[in-house]
C-alpha cells in the first residue's frame, strides 16, 4: 500500500466530522422540522461539505462510487486506500 501524507488524513477527518454534523442535524430536524435556524445550520454544512469532498477529490480521488463521484480520465476507483486501509 502506497503511504500516504498527512494531511490526507487530515482532510478525511475535516469530512467525517461535518459529516457527523449532518447526520446530527438531520435526526434533530426530524423532530424539530420547524427549527428555521437548524435549517440554515445545515444547508451551511452541507455546502461546505460538498466543497470540501470537491476538494478531497481533486487532490486524492473519488470518495464515493454509483455516481456520488466523478471520475478522472484514468478510472482512478481503485487507486485510492479502501477505508479499512487508512
Amino acid at each position: 500500500m502506497k503511504k500516504l501524507p498527512l494531511k490526507y488524513y487530515e482532510d478525511l477527518e475535516e469530512i467525517q466530522a461535518i459529516d457527523f454534523v449532518l447526520v446530527e442535524l438531520t435526526l434533530y430536524l426530524d423532530t424539530h422540522p420547524d427549527d428555521q435556524q437548524a435549517m440554515v445550520q445545515f444547508n451551511k454544512c452541507a455546502q461546505y461539505a460538498k466543497q470540501l469532498k470537491m476538494n478531497f477529490e481533486t487532490k486524492y480521488g473519488p470518495l464515493q462510487q454509483y455516481g456520488n463521484s466523478y471520475t478522472d480520465a484514468n478510472w482512478s476507483w481503485g487507486t485510492t486506500p479502501w477505508p479499512w486501509q487508512i
